[in-house]
């Protein structure tokens, strides 16, 4: 019985691993559903510049992956951080998803969990929310900041991210990479995906009326809410 479930299972791991030879190649991508050019504001209140892609980014994804990124700050001091990677013919090497890539920089993970974000006429979409840390490290000394207590000073940070398509969006790698694959199949097409974080640092203990979790992620919220709009074209629906 267990060398014919065995048998069973090798079957459809083979075949499985086989599919991969049928998919269509060389097919013509879709429109792109996102503006790659960030706005210089953000609701009337958000004045944005823009921030150097590393070269190890460049060098590590696809050569036609696109990049724009962006930092926003208000009158207040706050500030917010906009990345769009987008794909290009390879989906695999192109994007993907920052549990993979955030902790290769440092981060711990602390929470990941989908959230629906209210976008105004348009409706709402989902993306993933994740809470994060780290030490806080000097660049001189490579060594890690102490706070009056002696001990390490930590990083909290919040981000938003999704994937948007020529016409959806999704707050998941594995359903954007579902998409892809029946796209080739079903379809004949491919998608070049868009790759969306926005995210900022909880300033509470570090800067005067520092803001705490709450309000920072009541801040990234309605960013999102008021750059949606701006940057996804009418052929996403959400």
């Amino acid at each position: 019985m267990t060398t014919s479930r065995l048998a069973i299972l090798l079957a459809v791991l083979l075949g499985g691993l086989s599919a991969i030879f049928l998919l269509p190649r060389g097919l013509n991508f879709q429109p792109v559903g996102i503006d790659l050019d960030l706005p210089k504001m953000v609701g009337g209140a958000w004045y944005g510049r823009e921030l150097k892609i590393s070269d190890l980014e460049i060098d590590t994804l696809g050569r036609d992956t696109e990049f724009s990124r962006k930092s926003y700050t208000n009158a207040r001091g706050d500030e917010v951080q906009v990345s769009v990677v987008l794909s290009g013919q390879d989906m695999n090497t192109s994007i993907h998803r920052p549990e993979r890539c955030l902790p290769a920089q440092g981060w711990t993970i602390a929470d990941s969990s989908p959230l629906v974000i209210p976008i105004g006429e348009r409706g709402a979409f989902t993306a993933t929310r994740l809470y994060n840390m780290r030490v806080d490290m000097d660049r001189e000394t490579k060594k890690p900041r102490l706070g009056r207590d002696g001990k390490p000073v930590t990083i909290h940070h919040l981000s938003y991210y999704w994937f948007v398509g020529n016409k959806e969006t999704t707050p998941s790698h594995f359903t954007r990479t579902w998409i892809d694959i029946s796209d080739r199949l079903t379809h004949g097409y491919n998608q070049r995906w868009a790759y969306v974080t926005v995210s900022a640092t909880i300033t509470e203990g570090f800067m005067r009326d520092g803001l705490n979790e709450e309000k920072t992620d009541a801040m990234l919220k309605d960013f999102i809410k008021r750059l949606v709009p701006m940057t996804h074209k009418e052929t996403v629906k959400f």
